[in-house]
């Protein structure tokens, strides 16, 4: 019995179970506890009377003080408060179950987030292979057209938008901007979204009234997709002063729109999306060939956004909305925005993309900048795309990202009771479900619990046989990456120690030096031993050489430079990438087009030897044109510092590579730019 002294006399039947009922019709409801802050639970009680009264169906509920509902509002409604499961033939909850509590030879139903390969969530499936697992995940449930039955999408949705324009407000005063969002509190502040609703219409009216600066431009939401989650957002965007307008417009918008409105653009993917070849979009083909399109939202729609509001369905075979390299873009602004233009107010913004509401929360996904999630706790990170870094907080470059992989639990009651009752019509679908007969045989469940079926059996289901594929490339990846990259160095001259040093630096390259004079090496050896020597005259012994670059991805030659075209033809006979620290010569430049028809790299020296002022000057000439500014004039000066010590020749010059090398470059003419001439 489980002693709870302040429910009545008549309501202790409930716990005990005297007659227990078939397993076939006994339903469990498991406790929550992936997360402090998860109070939700995959019914209402209103659903779990249902159950009982109209479909004989006796409900098992473990204890849980953390749940919105209380438990005596579950025994109200007929179910049995019981720690020990066993009885229940299927049990259900919201998040992944750990491993140690799964019970063998059950169904369990739950958003186990293993569908797509996921790493994380790898030892759950197996552990569900392993102890006989019937795995019901709640985002298979789909119509004929993939519509999703059973989702908390809509609050998703609702609690994204709430903590978003939250977000937005302390994003803005770090910026130097006080703005009416700054009245609106993260959702799980407010008691349920109607009392959110208020505070966003208080600070709606005052946008109204013209509080918002207008240093800060017009404000731009925009909501990728129209399914469940961008419903829900709309519906908190509504409460504010809105005027929705076409992607075509967002350009004019930028330009002329209103500081007493907030702007919103829902995108479809005929915005977006277009074939490669055709650069036209076709729903049919892209639905059966989505590897076939890319997408132009970081070009399109994104460099007019304050905000987007991420809650499209995404798979690995689909485009993505922004990779990590368009983000860059997305900062910078452009030249008219600088400091001492008044136009853009007191202090100017950084960039118009100052935030994203990612609530798909799918790491390296559609939106592959946001790389891991945030949470409750820590629901924002700030995203600089110029070091590809996040850090927790609101001042600084970068992008807001907000991707709490349990928003709806911010709001329990109202999303348990919304996701409950599109559960509800199921649970006695799902109850005829034997985890001891044969899953392919059972062919009177209906279709929608059958194809939401990932393991049965101890094995995975027909539909979701791909899973051990995804593993596979997978493992795959991580067996290349733990082997690492194989470098060949042909050279232990003057340049190769630092070459050899920094290629070592990363434990995941193994560097092989081949060299001709045993000192040369034995120098090198001494101060790094995690290199392989080999001994070898290349120009001597090219078979030898020839099976080096084979069983290497990479040739750094720091040979003659007369050696390189010989050494180059291997490297693209082999399609190895190569790189020198010489000019390129005729013969070199010969190799061009080979290089290209064997998609290898032939790279040489870019500048004055090898090329780092060249590199410099355009890492700098970047900086200053992403910052708004003009490069009127640049002069590079070559030289060296005076070391007294290492000057005991008659050209008083430190040889750090060779002298030869030395005086034929310091014999070649020198080409620069005046005046465009």
């Amino acid at each position: 019995m489980f002693d709870r002294p302040d429910l009545k006399s008549n309501s202790l039947p409930y716990f005990i179970s005297s007659n227990p009922s078939s397993s076939k019709h006994v339903l469990g409801i498991r406790r929550e506890d992936q997360s402090p802050w998860e109070r939700r639970a995959p019914l209402a009680p209103e659903h779990v009377r249902t159950l009982v009264k109209n479909h004989n169906i006796k409900v098992l509920i473990q204890p849980s003080n953390r749940r919105a509902f209380p438990i005596s509002s579950y025994v109200d409604a007929g179910a049995i408060v019981q720690e020990d499961l066993n009885e229940a033939s299927a049990i259900i909850g919201v998040k992944q179950v750990s491993v140690d509590s799964l019970l063998p030879n059950k169904i369990y139903a739950m958003f186990s987030h293993t569908h797509k390969a996921q790493i994380d969530n790898m030892p759950l499936l197996d552990a569900c292979l392993e102890k006989n697992i019937t795995l019901i995940d709640y985002e298979k449930f789909v119509d004929e057209k993939y519509v999703r039955l059973v989702a908390f999408g809509k609050y998703a949705g609702i609690v994204g938008m709430i903590n978003i324009l939250h977000g937005l407000g302390l994003r803005f005063l770090a910026l130097g901007h006080h703005t009416p969002f700054m009245q609106i509190a993260l959702a799980h502040n407010y008691r349920n979204s109607e009392h959110a609703r208020m505070a966003i219409r208080d600070a709606g009216q005052e946008i109204a009234r013209g509080l918002m600066p207008k240093s800060i431009g017009p404000i731009i939401i925009v909501f990728t997709g129209a399914g469940n989650v961008s419903q829900g957002a709309q519906e908190v965007f509504r409460e504010l002063p809105i005027e929705y307008v076409d992607v075509k417009a967002l350009p004019e918008v930028v330009q002329h729109g209103a500081a007493n409105k907030v702007y919103g653009c829902v995108i479809l993917r005929e915005d977006h999306l277009i074939n490669k070849e055709t650069g036209k979009y076709d729903e049919e083909e892209y639905l059966k060939h989505p590897e076939r399109y890319t997408s132009t939202f970081s070009t399109k729609i994104a460099p007019y956004a304050t905000c987007i509001i991420n809650g499209i369905y995404w798979e690995p075979s689909h485009p993505k909305l922004l990779h990590v390299a368009d983000a860059n873009q997305l900062v910078t602004p452009p030249p008219e925005w600088t400091q001492n233009n008044p136009k853009f107010g007191c202090p100017s913004l950084p960039h118009r993309l100052l935030a994203i509401c990612d609530i798909t929360a799918d790491k390296g996904g559609s939106i592959e900048i946001v790389q891991d999630t945030t949470s409750i706790d820590h629901p924002f990170l700030l995203y600089n795309p110029k070091t590809d870094t996040s850090v927790e907080s609101f001042l600084g470059p970068g992008i807001l990202i907000c991707s709490i992989d349990n928003m709806p639990t911010q709001l329990p009651l109202e999303a348990t009771s919304f996701f409950g009752s599109k559960l509800l019509p199921l649970i006695p679908q799902m109850l005829q479900l034997d985890v001891e007969k044969d899953f392919q045989t059972q062919t009177s469940v209906p279709r929608v619990v059958r194809d939401a079926v990932i393991t049965a059996n101890g094995q995975l289901t027909p539909k979701y046989a791909y899973i051990s594929k995804l593993r596979e490339q997978q493992r795959l990846k991580e067996m290349k990456a733990s082997i690492g990259k194989r470098i060949l160095v042909l050279g232990a001259g003057f340049v190769s120690g630092p070459v050899v040093e920094y290629l070592t630096r990363n434990e995941q390259v193994h560097v092989t030096v081949v060299n001709l004079i045993q000192q040369e090496m034995d120098r090198l050896v001494s101060t790094n031993s995690r290199i392989t020597p080999i001994l070898l005259d290349v120009t001597c012994h090219k078979s030898e050489l020839d099976k080096l670059i084979e069983d290497h991805d990479c040739v750094v030659s720091l040979l003659p430079s007369k050696l390189h075209p010989d050494i180059a033809s291997l490297c693209i006979k082999h399609r190895r990438h190569m790189v020198t620290a010489s000019c390129v010569s005729p013969e070199m430049q010969a190799l061009h087009d080979e290089a290209l028809t064997a998609d290898v790299t032939l790279i040489n020296e870019v500048g004055l030897d090898p090329g780092i002022d060249h590199m410099l000057a355009m890492e700098l000439f970047d900086m200053i044109r992403d910052n708004g500014g003009r490069i009127d004039s640049y002069v590079s000066y070559c030289g060296g510092l005076p070391a007294p010590e290492h000057s005991d020749n008659p050209l008083r010059f430190k040889f750090c590579w060779s002298p030869r090398s030395v005086l034929t470059d310091l014999l070649n003419p020198a080409k620069y730019l005046m005046k465009n001439k």
